[in-house]
């Protein structure tokens, strides 16, 4: 008696292991890409959240700096400076108004318009970061 290969029902299904390890591969392969394009998304997310917190860290400083120089008298003293990397613009507005509703001693009202800008690096940059704040202050 001879044996022919192929024609038993074991015989069959020679191969089908080989299509599922395949296909097992390949989907585990895929969820690894996935969760690498995840991480990567997360991380320069993270670091784009955190240059924009210290954008506004920084234009919150060039604001009280020139609240601080517009108080002090020196509306015009407003300037730029550099901090940690940050390029600040502090610009300073002095306007005054005549109050008509008071008595002739302090009818003057001044008030400080103070705007400070800061940048990180350029627009075309991909950890470009740009905060502006701006603030008014009284004094009589």
């Amino acid at each position: 008696m001879q044996k022919h290969r192929g024609h038993g029902p074991l015989q069959k299904q020679r191969g089908f292991g080989l299509v599922a390890a395949l296909f097992l591969i390949i989907v585990i392969a895929t969820a690894i890409a996935v969760m690498w394009r995840l991480s990567v998304t997360q991380s320069a997310t993270n670091m784009l959240s955190l240059q924009q917190a210290r954008a506004f860290q920084a234009a919150r400083a060039g604001l009280e700096y020139g609240i601080a120089r517009s108080l002090a008298g020196a509306s015009q003293a407003c300037s730029s400076f550099n901090l940690e990397g940050f390029q600040v613009t502090v610009i300073c507005e002095s306007s005054t108004v005549l109050r008509l509703d008071v008595p002739e001693e302090g009818r003057d009202l001044v008030f400080h318009r103070v705007e400070a800008t800061a940048t990180y690096g350029s627009p075309d940059d991909p950890d470009y970061a740009y905060r502006q704040l701006t603030a008014v202050v009284e004094r009589p």
